[in-house]
This record gives structure tokens, sequence and C-alpha cells, in this order.
């Protein structure tokens, strides 16, 4: 059949005949400048010119008032090169980037109606530039200048050492904004610790020796972090990638509060920022406080079928008659007798009050596997903790504490255990102090749908007689479709207080933290047994 020329329309009349076909066959092509609009009505094939050069940015809309059409881009012979609308009806946005000047929009009816064509923008290449980047810090904003203009960085680094990093600036209220910079890298410097929770990449300051990552954050910030310079980039998977930034991460040259200050060396050493509306954590410092003592012994257990290594602190002029005492047991021992100091921090709250008397029980794991394979919700470990670890305490201590006064602490995978122990034998463990505990984890084999194995556990279950401390950082988010840290530890919060189990919950500004969380141990004890203040 052969088609009706397409009629002028308005200033749009100038007609240009389509390359490759017959004017017979074929409509000729209406002018399309940007802005114009060209309205379409029961013509079966209307042909358009979009007035392109080669790499030319186009973007336009459809709109359909009635029926069905197909818009294509097609090549100067009249050969599909895109769809980029089908059967569309109402508005169809589309874009696209020209080949060349012989190109044509093409509308083709589906079903009889009415439409309306634009050309809203066109960018031809030139002007294709990206925007001035937007930098969040005003010291780095004016120091792009700066830079942009000639100067040398040196006064920049001057500042920078003088100040010590990361740079702090004001944000929006109860914010700031944090840089954290570097210099030296010849590919890369990566963030290991950072506020998105993430292992960010720093950015280089176009044609400067200046990397930076700016953040803004809650004024009450605490974290701890490592720059690694040249991360290598590792073939493998993801997790091997990203486990490579700590064959070079280490403490930030120019951060002025390292962590701990007595490492053996850089790599083993934190940097921390702690930010001024950051909650105090004042049982950390020596105070001169009566010190109690710390015996270390060890445990076989039938049920696992290892040996572990235990260390109990008994406080100053311990009574093991004493009513009040509260007995606590902490996961990981090395770490909360090493990175956090608790015995000081026992030794401190005892003696200003701040809690009752402690007997604490640090539980070391045998290795790295048996950490992974005892404390997620095992069964046997929970016996282990009842029915062995528990009996031989009350042997060596002389304190027949009630389940009221006992509790289990720990974090990451230790806040995990505190809980399902505690769930399993409620009669000998009364409380759960879980720093960031791990409630985003299931068993193997969970459903999608399932995935928070102790919140399902504490809903289909009866209210067992416990007390929760929950605490949970605000850097802790997730990642990849699975529920972070933060998530799933303040949905555990809502499920046991609708289950009438009584809980405590605590956010920091922080993130998965030693830092943090000798300060949140505290907290967690207070909130639990204290009665004073610091």
């Amino acid at each position: 059949m052969v088609m009706r020329r397409i009629a002028s329309i308005g200033a749009l009349a100038m007609m240009l005949s389509t390359s490759g076909l017959s004017a017979a066959e074929e409509p000729q092509a209406v002018a399309l400048p940007v802005g114009a609009v060209v309205a379409g009505k029961g013509e079966e094939r209307q042909v358009f010119d979009p007035r392109t050069a080669a790499g030319d940015y186009v973007r336009g809309q459809l709109r359909v008032a009635s029926g069905r059409f197909d818009l294509d881009l097609v090549d100067g012979a009249g050969g599909h090169l895109r769809r980029l609308a089908e059967k569309a009806g109402g508005v169809a946005d589309f874009q696209f980037v020209a080949g060349g000047p012989d190109e044509r929009l093409v509308v083709t009816m589906q079903a009889a109606g009415a439409y309306a064509l634009t050309v809203e923008r066109k960018l031809a290449a030139a002007e294709q530039v990206p925007p001035a980047p937007d930098y969040l810090s005003p010291i780095i904003a004016a120091e792009a200048a700066a830079v942009a203009a000639g100067t040398s960085t040196d006064a920049f680094w001057a500042m920078a050492a003088a100040r010590g990093t990361p740079l702090v600036e004001d944000g929006r209220e109860g914010y700031r904004i944090v840089t954290f910079l570097g210099r030296g890298a010849k590919r890369n410097i990566r963030l290991f610790g950072a506020p998105s929770g993430d292992h960010e990449e720093l950015q280089r300051l176009e044609g400067s020796d200046i990397w930076f990552k700016s953040f803004e954050v809650p004024a009450a910030t605490r974290l701890s972090y490592q720059l690694a310079f040249d991360v290598p980039d590792v073939p493998g998977t993801a997790r091997d990638r990203r486990v490579a930034i700590l064959s070079t991460a280490r403490a930030d040259p120019l951060n002025r509060h390292p962590w701990p200050a007595e490492a053996i060396d850089a790599y083993n050493q934190d940097s921390v920022l702690e930010l001024a509306d950051a909650p105090p954590q004042p049982w950390l410092a020596e105070r001169g406080s009566p010190a109690g003592t710390l015996a270390r012994l060890s445990i076989e257990s039938a049920r696992l079928g290892n040996r572990r290594d235990i260390a109990i602190y008994r406080p100053a002029g311990f009574d093991p008659a004493r009513r009040d005492t509260v007995l606590l047991y902490v996961f990981d021992a090395d770490q909360y007798l090493e990175r956090v100091p608790v015995p000081r921090i026992l030794d401190n709250m005892i003696a200003a009050g701040a809690v009752p008397p402690v007997v604490a029980v640090f539980v070391a794991n045998p290795d790295r596997a048996a950490r992974a394979r005892e404390l997620p919700a095992n069964p046997a470990f929970a016996d282990f903790m009842a029915q062995e670890l528990h009996p031989m305490v009350a042997k060596e201590t002389g304190l027949d504490a009630p389940a009221g006064r006992t509790v289990l602490a720990g974090s990451s995978y230790g806040g995990l255990a505190s809980a399902t122990v505690a769930m399993r034998h409620p009669e000998v463990f009364g409380n759960v102090l879980a720093m960031s505990g791990s409630f985003w984890w299931s068993p193997p084999g969970t459903p999608e749908d399932r995935q928070e194995h102790v919140a399902g556990l504490v809903a289909a279950g009866p209210a067992l007689p416990l007390r929760f401390f929950l605490s949970a950082g605000l850097f802790e988010t997730g990642s990849q479709g699975t529920a972070g840290i933060l998530d799933s530890s303040r949905h555990l919060r809502d499920v046991l207080a609708a289950k009438g189990i009584p809980v405590i919950y605590r956010d920091y500004a922080g993130g998965h933290d030693y830092l943090v969380w000798q300060g949140v141990i505290s907290d967690g004890l207070v909130a639990l047994f204290g009665g004073g203040r610091p």
C-alpha cells in the first residue's frame, strides 16, 4: 500500500526526503528541532528528522492521546537501529546517542489514534562534559580550586598535620563533615572501618597528591579505622578482593589518636575518631580503684570434644555470700581481657558503686573454626555453658548466683550466642547483654523470608523469663539484600517487646567496633543491674 505523504505542520513544513527509499514509497521526514511538538493522527507511518550529528545525546517524549504507536530509530537506508517505544500508550520517554546526521525517528501506528512527538534536549558531543565536582567538604573544595590555579599542596598538608586527621567540619545541625586523607599512594587507598560500613576507596584530587573521602556523620560518632595503601587487585571472589585490604591496612600516619597506643607496629594499630558529642566511656582509665584478681584455668568439654581456656575475675573484697553479686560471662575472652580492659572497667565501676560486685568469667574460643561453629545458635555449646562450665564456676568461686543475677555478654557472634544460650537455658542465665549481635544469622537452608533466626525463635516460642540489653551501631547497615546488624537488632527488640520480654535497646553512632563496645559493656551492666553514676 502506498502511504500518504505527511502534511506540513505549522513551522515544520519543510520536507526532507528519506535516504535509500523512493519518495513514492516512503513519507518524507519532518524536521524536528528541539522544543517543537509535532502532532500525528491517522497516519500509518511518519518519519521525523531529529537533526543530529554523530555523538549527539537526544532525549524526548512520545505522548499518546489515543491508540498505540511504535517509535524506532533507523539509519539513512531505513534500516532498523533501535526500538525506542513499543505499542506505546500514555507517555513514553526515550533517549539515544546519534550515530550520524542521516538517522531518523519513525512513528508507526499499531492502533488508530493520535500522538505528539517532541525532542526535549539535544546535547552535542563537545558539550558532554561532567559537572564540576560537588565536594562535601569546604576545605577540600577550597583546595581543589587552589590546585586548579596551580598552587602547591604543601600548605594543605602542613594544615592537616597541625590539625590531625581526619579533618572535621560543621555539617547540618547535629552532624559533622569528616574527611579522611591519604598521601603517597600509587594506585589506590582504601578506608577500612568507614562510616558507610564498606571498604571505601579514597578519591584522588585531580592534579595533586591528595587522596580523600568525606562523610557526613552524627556529632556523637566514635569509630576506629585504618588506611590501606595500594591494595593489590587479587584474582578470585569478591571476598578474596575484600580480604586483600588487610595486606596493607595500617594506622593513619596523621591521626593523633592511635589505638592501642602501645601496639607493636602500625599494622596492628587502629586510628580513632571521637567527635565532641560521642557518649562518655568513664570507666576505661586507670583510677587507682581497688583491683580484683584474675585466675586462669582450662576446662575439658565432653559435649564439645575440646578444651578451652577461661579466666575468672573476682572483685576486690569478694564475698561469695553477698546476695546481690552479679555473675557475668563474657565470650571472646582474649578481646575482652586485652583489647577491651574489662577487669579494669569492673574495678572502677564497682569502686564507684555504679554496679554491685561482679564476678566475671571470660570464655575463650579454642580456635577461629570453633568460634564459627560453636557461637551461632549451637545447642551443644549452650549445654556446655549451662551444664559443664557453670557448675565449675560455682565450685571455683563458691558463688551460687540465681539466673536473675547471671548475665551472658558478647559482641557479634558472641552477642548471638548470648541470646541463644540464654534462650535454651533460662533457668541458669536470666540476662542477655548483646553488643552488635549477629542477629542477621540463620542456619543453612533457612527460607529467604525467615532469615532472622533468633527473632523467629522468640516469636514462635513462649515468653521466657529473660531480660535483654541490645545495642547496635548506626553504621552497621545491610548489604546485597541481607539485613544488617542495625535493622535485625531493632527487629529483635520489637519482637521481644511484643512478646512481653523486657528489653532495653540503644543505638550508637559507630560501626562493628571494639572501640564502641568498650563503652557499651558498662552501659549494659548499669542498665541491667546498676544504681550509681560515675
